[in-house]
């Protein structure tokens, strides 16, 4: 086969040149995600640091995902009035 053979049978066999422009746009949307991913990760990895060093950052996340109240406060629950009942 000569150079001309293998041009046409890269450019348009199944396995050719389409296949290879199909993986590298699969590559490059993979290593966005791992990107995405690794940024994720340093937060999580951020935020376990400072789980561990501080009770204030503990206490933080308790307030914040659990409705955690101290004991010398008061919690108030303020309710809006009901459209219905003006």
């Amino acid at each position: 086969m000569g150079g001309l053979g293998i041009q046409a049978e890269l450019r348009f066999s199944a396995d050719g040149y389409q296949k290879t422009v199909k993986l590298r746009a699969a590559v490059n949307e993979q290593r966005a995600l791992n990107d995405t991913l690794r940024e994720r990760n340093a937060a999580l990895d951020a935020e376990v640091i400072n789980l561990k060093r501080g009770r204030d950052a503990a206490e933080e996340r308790a307030r914040s995902d659990l409705g955690m109240i101290g004991k010398r406060e008061t919690f108030y629950q303020v309710v809006p009035v009901a459209a219905a009942s003006r």
